[in-house]
């Protein structure tokens, strides 16, 4: 297990720095922190020192924005994978549905209570989640974002996907399956169009089709209820003509899209793109729904997340952010990649 463990991360690091990999193809450059804090100003709380220097497990947690995705299943798998390896205590937590207040409540909890040696969060709502982030600094918790940023905040690094790089990695692949010149209308799918992540990759999408003749609906808001997603993307289709594309920003919106292109009859006929590899997105890839899919290694995150605050707790390593890249998944590659739930 050790060994295929380190041989994934050699070969993970490898990806990160030869763009040019064909498995690993159209990866999102590497950003430096996104972080308000001066590290040098950060002082450890008294009570995790403590329990660093008597040896005791480290508590760490991971809040993530909802844990009842699906994408929470792969986090989950490299998070206990670095636990194991790093002899820490490391739990994910969050609010069931995205509920922002109830992330910060419980985030709250933690610190006032001094239960946990170090964080790493993924939020629902990045200003919601910025006081909170600024309480644990002061208090002298380690912390850092992953999977959704928290630019501006007193976070001492992120792990994860260049979300803007990411958008644009996604409508720059499609407009290579729409052939030369295309026009028409690209509709654009998000199981929450008011996160900050959300926004940031759409930003990117958007940008990459400036100077296009392609007109772009949306991004339409879906949410992660799945009957309630496909009849929203099914009702947002009923009005539209003359559409060329479809793409989705992330898991929900992706399966909810592919499925009704699937039942409409217009396979091959609408180029469908999207974000992260369920197993119902692999199908659709397998059968020519789905073009292909954007994974941002979820199960990566989990271990980098992890990794980068026992690394900082244990040994002193400086936090710095890890970009777990763009990984363009098509029917060519798709046996290669590994599904996410």
């Amino acid at each position: 297990m050790f060994l295929k463990t380190t041989a994934r991360r050699l070969m993970a690091a490898s990806a990160a720095a030869l763009t040019g990999a064909l498995l690993i193809a159209g990866c999102a450059a590497i950003t430096p922190a996104s972080s308000a804090s001066d590290d040098s100003e950060f002082e450890l709380a008294d009570y995790i020192q403590e329990r660093v220097d008597s040896g005791e497990p480290l508590r760490i947690k991971l809040s993530y924005h909802d844990p009842s995705l699906a994408f929470a299943t792969p986090i989950k798998v490299g998070m206990e994978e670095a636990a194991e390896e790093f002899g820490a205590d490391v739990s994910l937590i969050g609010p069931t549905g995205g509920d922002a207040a109830k992330q910060v409540s419980e985030l709250q909890t933690l610190i006032q209570q001094q239960a946990v040696d170090g964080l790493a969060v993924s939020s629902a709502s990045s200003d919601a989640l910025k006081p909170v982030i600024s309480q644990a600094h002061s208090a002298g918790i380690p912390i850092i974002s992953f999977n959704t940023d928290n630019p501006g905040s007193d976070q001492m690094g992120f792990v994860g996907q260049d979300l803007k790089a990411s958008g644009e990695a996604e409508a720059e692949e499609l407009l290579k399956s729409l052939g030369d010149n295309p026009s028409g209308k690209v509709v654009v799918f998000s199981l929450d169009t008011g996160a900050g992540w959300s926004h940031d990759r759409f930003g990117g999408f958007e940008s990459a089709l400036a100077d296009t003749d392609l007109e772009i609906v949306g991004p339409v808001n879906v949410g992660n209820e799945p009957s309630e997603a496909y009849n929203t993307v099914e009702s947002t289709m009923s009005g539209q003509s003359d559409v060329v594309g479809i793409a989705g920003l992330d898991c929900c919106s992706t399966t909810a899209a592919a499925k009704w292109l699937s039942q409409s009859g217009k396979t091959g006929e609408i180029s469908m793109v999207g974000f992260d590899l369920l197993s119902t997105t692999a199908d659709y890839i397998r059968n020519d729904v789905v073009t292909f899919t954007i994974s941002q290694n979820p199960t990566e995150q989990g271990y980098q997340a992890v990794k980068v605050l026992a690394e900082y707790l244990t040994d002193g390593t400086a936090i710095e952010s890890v970009d777990t890249g763009a990984q363009i998944i098509t029917k060519d590659n798709l046996d290669e990649a590994t599904v996410e739930d």
